[in-house]
Parts: C-alpha cells; sequence; structure tokens
C-alpha cells in the first residue's frame, strides 16, 4: 500500500490548480491521480466551435502542467473507502492518504438520451462539450446555408452550461454575414425557464435571440435522437413533440459523477451522484479529512472557472485550517457565466450563490456585451490560466 499525504483525484482545473496552491503553501506531499494525458483549458472548446480557436490552442501535455514537487500517478480510479482512507486505481494501487480531495469533473450519460451518440457518429451531430467532436462543429455550422439547425444548454449538472450559448450565437453571426440566416431555422432547447435565472443578463439573451430570430424552447430536453431519420424527439410539460429533417444539432448529452463516488457512500444522491459537501467549507458531511470542489461536488452554484479559483482558494486555507483546529473559511458561491452575444462581443454574469452581482472590476457593468471582454476571455484569461493560475500563483 503506497502511502501519501494529500492526495487529489483529478487532474483538471481544479486538480492542478489545488495542488500548485498547496505545494506554494508548504505542503510536502501532494499527489495528483489523473488518467487522461493532455490537460485543456476548456473554455476555449466553444471558441473552437465557433471558428475563432483551435485544439491546439487549448491542449498542453499533463506533463507540462503538473506542478514541480507533485507526483503524478496516471490511472483511473475505480473505488474509495472512505472510512479506510484509502483509494483503488484500475491499475491494482492501493492508496492510502491523509487528507484526500475529488476533482474528477463529470463524465457523459449517453444513456440518457437514446440515439445521439449514433447522431455523432453519423456526423450530423456534435458538441463544444464532448473534445473529440468539437473540430467538427464549425466546419459543420459553416457550411450550413439552409435547414433546421437545433442547440442545446445540457441539464444540470453540467461544467457551465450556460456558455453553450457561445456557439449558438458566434453561428448566428456568421450566418447573417454570410447572408443565410433567414434561410436557416434555429431553435434553441432550453432545459429550464431560463439559462443564468438572472433578470440583466436574460434581458440581453432575450434581444439576442429576437435579433437572430431563435426558437427558444423553454423547460424542454431531448428525450431520443433518431440518428437514421434526423430526428429529435422532444420533451416539455406540455408533452411530447419531433422535429425532423434536422440539418444538424449542437446538442450536449447529459452528464453525471463518476459512479465510484456513490458507491463509496460518498455522494448526495445515486444519480448524479455529486459529492456530498458543505457547500460554503468544501468539507465532506461524513468525514472530515474528504474534500470536493469542481463539477462534480454539490456547490450548489454554476461550475466556472472563475468559481474555482474562489474555490481552490477556500479550499487550501481549510484544509491548513483543519490541522490547527482553526475556523474554516467560507465559499460565497462566487461564480461567473461568460457568453457571446455575437461573433466578439461578450457579456459576464458575476454573481454569488444568491444571484447578487459579484463584479470582478469595480464600476464596470459585465452584463453590457463588449468587445473589450470578448478580448479578454479569449485571449487574456488563456495566458492567465496557463502562466498562473496552474501554478497556484491566483
Amino acid at each position: 500500500m503506497e502511502r501519501h499525504g494529500v492526495l487529489i483525484v483529478g487532474g483538471g482545473n481544479a486538480g492542478i490548480s489545488l495542488a500548485a496552491r498547496l505545494l506554494r503553501d508548504g505542503e510536502k506531499d501532494v499527489t495528483v491521480v489523473a488518467p487522461q494525458p493532455v490537460h485543456r483549458y476548456k473554455p476555449l472548446l466553444n471558441y473552437v466551435g465557433g471558428g475563432e480557436a483551435t485544439m491546439a490552442d487549448l491542449d498542453r501535455p499533463m506533463a507540462d502542467v503538473i506542478p514541480d514537487g507533485c507526483t503524478w500517478l496516471r490511472d483511473f480510479v475505480e473505488a474509495v473507502d472512505p472510512d479506510a482512507m484509502t483509494v483503488r486505481t484500475r491499475g491494482g494501487c492501493t492508496l492510502h492518504c491523509s487528507t484526500l480531495v475529488l476533482c474528477p469533473g463529470l463524465v457523459e450519460d449517453w444513456e440518457a438520451t437514446p440515439g445521439l451518440r449514433s447522431a455523432y457518429t453519423e456526423g450530423w451531430a456534435a458538441t463544444t462539450y464532448v473534445p473529440g467532436s468539437t473540430p467538427l462543429v464549425w466546419p459543420s455550422l459553416r457550411s450550413l446555408r439552409r435547414g433546421s439547425v437545433v442547440f442545446t444548454v445540457p441539464p444540470e449538472p453540467a461544467s457551465c452550461g450556460p456558455t453553450a450559448l457561445k456557439p449558438l450565437f458566434m453561428a448566428c453571426d456568421h450566418w447573417r454575414r454570410a447572408g443565410v440566416l433567414q434561410d436557416l431555422d434555429v431553435r434553441l432547447v432550453l432545459p429550464r425557464p431560463s439559462v443564468t435565472g438572472l433578470s440583466e443578463p436574460e434581458e440581453v439573451l432575450e434581444r439576442g435571440y429576437a435579433d437572430y430570430g431563435i426558437e427558444v424552447l423553454r423547460e424542454t430536453r431531448i428525450e431520443r435522437v433518431d440518428p437514421d431519420l434526423r430526428t429529435l424527439t422532444l420533451t416539455s410539460p406540455t408533452g411530447r413533440g419531433v422535429l425532423e429533417d434536422v440539418a444538424f444539432a449542437h446538442a450536449a448529452p447529459n452528464y453525471r459523477a463518476p459512479g465510484w463516488i456513490a458507491d463509496s457512500g460518498l455522494a448526495v444522491d445515486e444519480t448524479p451522484g455529486l459529492v456530498d459537501i458543505d457547500p460554503f467549507t468544501l468539507r465532506s458531511r461524513r468525514h472530515g479529512s474528504i474534500w470536493a470542489l469542481g463539477d462534480a461536488a454539490a456547490v450548489e452554484t454554476v461550475p466556472s472557472g472563475g468559481a474555482l479559483r474562489r474555490q481552490v482558494d477556500v479550499l487550501a486555507k481549510n484544509i491548513a485550517a483543519a490541522r490547527s483546529g482553526q475556523q474554516l473559511q467560507r465559499y460565497d458561491g462566487y461564480t461567473v457565466m461568460p457568453i457571446t452575444v455575437s461573433r466578439r462581443s461578450l457579456m459576464l454574469a458575476e454573481v454569488d450563490r444568491d444571484g447578487r452581482p459579484q463584479p470582478s472590476v469595480p464600476f464596470l457593468d459585465p452584463v453590457k456585451p463588449r468587445r473589450a471582454t470578448w478580448f479578454v476571455d479569449r485571449y487574456v484569461l488563456p495566458q492567465i490560466y496557463w502562466r498562473r493560475l496552474l501554478r497556484g500563483k491566483v
């Protein structure tokens, strides 16, 4: 049995940022368990889907982002014994730790939408939420000249669901400039009445829907897909309906936490199986030495990179505070939802868990779409991510 100090499950933004921060704070023994050989800056996936970035812009070898002094175990987690504080991996390792942090992200739940995966295989459906299909999105959208096109916002849990609107608005902007928007029937499928649940951002979005002629189907989900007939069966509180002859569907699958979280007795429930934590301290409600953050944690706010910056700060301090018996810090639920409303114009919705505005820049309305905000989101934040965030400096 291998013994470790802090064991972090997950090598995404949350895991790498936290590992770097802990090491900078003086932690001596930090291990990250992550199977993927590539680390991705996921916010750029939407820009790939809008024709404004390439996969090369967002991928780095995992070995290049693992912090100095951190041990990387490239393996899959298969089980956790929270009482024994052990983690079992697919490769047959049993890892014992004094502090366990869970941030494995979410996995696609293809079975929740029968036929969707086959539509991906057939080539008329894809999404920026599935990296393997992301390079297909822009060529498909760019080539459309007529017909029915459908976009979806994934139901929760999902990684910053509101940003799924980015490819929609960027595509509509392109189609208008190409002179074909009027020949396309563009529909947006929303699982809830609105995207953000916030009045001011929703006013901006409603103007965008009207300007581009987007039909919005609210409180609606894709129930199943016929990949051969190119039909989507939709369900809503008023019943079922079928969209026929869909030229292209930017349709994200449902998501859930990895099954081993629920199997280990650490989840709120079996579906979607998020880690049951105090959303303020990020500590497990049942085990004092287990913590969680990120998409797979029940933090009760919309996941985002901005949210992770706050979560990493709080969690790093709380791990140290718990050891010394000091009072724990509280995460206020801050999150940020960046949404492009045209090809080069973006708004930000920055709020705490109660929906109160939390702007990063005082005296500047972040909800007002700006080219400068788009530039920061597309070009500045990726550099901050690679050079500072993943090195524990933010």
